[in-house]
């Protein structure tokens, strides 16, 4: 007979599925920017709609429970710097996917926390691991495989997933500073410096930019609007539903998972571009996803042992 769940593994359930279903939206989120760009929208533009919307659907949601208390920021230093850490890393990576394939450019991003593995013992000051260096080495040979000469892939493309998983490892590196911040208000903040940041740039960027720009979006379609509103609002959700999952679930359980990500984000690729990366590039892939989801369950696995090695060693 199988055992009854507990409260405790109910939630860890619903945060697993509450984390697939924000990996979702934030592909949504990724093929909207893709096709917004390719209809001739210009990075600037695109991101600032990304941030502004964000920030109003934060500041309505904080508003609307009276938690203006989480406004308030405990790590300034480090939300300004991760705040505009992520700006670059939005921008990089709408780079990104406007010159390769939704599900090879996602897979670039993979990178990032193999980034940290294997820089930890000098970045973080934590103990040099085998394990760590192997599935780093893995991970960075499926890139390899990902990003080979003959896979067709633009090289401007290649540079900028590269530029923005470095970008990326930084921003995780970050969101460690800001930990002892409530997660609404890390999320408050990142919209926030994005949006106020980019309206201060506008008026110097847009003439260079795209210097037809008032005239592109007067031409937009109503769908196509519709889409340019939307990067906000499926951002500011997927990050909301991100944070619901880790309340119901610890990182280290949800970590191995985040790596699904590449289901939807080929599928999209598929379904709107009939982008679909060949046999080879799912070698490259499953070696990153492999490696990264990995070493995650093994930490995990390897930290809980620990934890009940030292409670079994503890006086009675």
């Amino acid at each position: 007979m199988q055992p009854i769940p507990t409260l405790r593994s109910q939630n860890a359930i619903a945060g697993v599925a509450i984390l697939l279903l924000s990996l979702s939206v934030l592909s949504v989120l990724d093929a909207s920017g893709k096709w917004i760009l390719a209809a001739g929208v210009s990075l600037v533009v695109v991101t600032w709609f990304r941030y502004v919307v964000h920030f109003l659907l934060i500041v309505g949601l904080l508003l609307s429970r009276n938690e203006l208390h989480l406004f308030k920021s405990h790590a300034l230093k480090y939300q300004l710097s991760r705040g505009v850490t992520i700006l670059f890393t939005t921008m990089g990576f709408f780079t990104t996917i406007s010159y390769l394939p939704q599900a090879q450019a996602t897979t670039m991003l993979f990178a990032a926390p193999l980034i940290i593995l294997a820089l930890a013992p000098w970045l973080l000051g934590e103990p040099k691991r085998v394990s760590r260096w192997l599935a780093a080495t893995l991970g960075f040979m499926g890139v390899l495989i990902v990003v080979r000469p003959s896979s067709g892939l633009s090289p401007i493309g290649v540079g900028f997933g590269v530029l923005t998983a470095l970008l990326m490892a930084t921003q995780h590196l970050l969101t460690r500073k800001v930990a002892i911040d409530h997660p609404l208000t890390t999320i408050l903040w990142s919209g926030m410096i994005g949006a106020i940041a980019l309206t201060l740039m506008l008026p110097i960027m847009l003439p260079i930019a795209d210097p037809h720009w008032a005239q592109t979006l007067a031409e937009l379609p109503l769908g196509a609007w519709a889409v340019l509103l939307s990067l906000g609002l499926s951002g500011g959700i997927g990050h909301l539903l991100q944070v619901q999952a880790y309340r119901l679930a610890a990182a280290s359980l949800l970590a191995p998972f985040m790596y699904v990500q590449i289901i939807p984000a080929a599928a999209l690729g598929w379904l709107i571009w009939g982008d679909f990366p060949d046999a080879i590039s799912w070698i490259g892939i499953g070696l990153i996803c492999t490696s990264g989801a990995g070493i995650a369950w093994y930490e995990w696995h390897s930290s809980r042992r620990q934890a009940i090695s030292a409670l079994a060693k503890r006086p009675a």
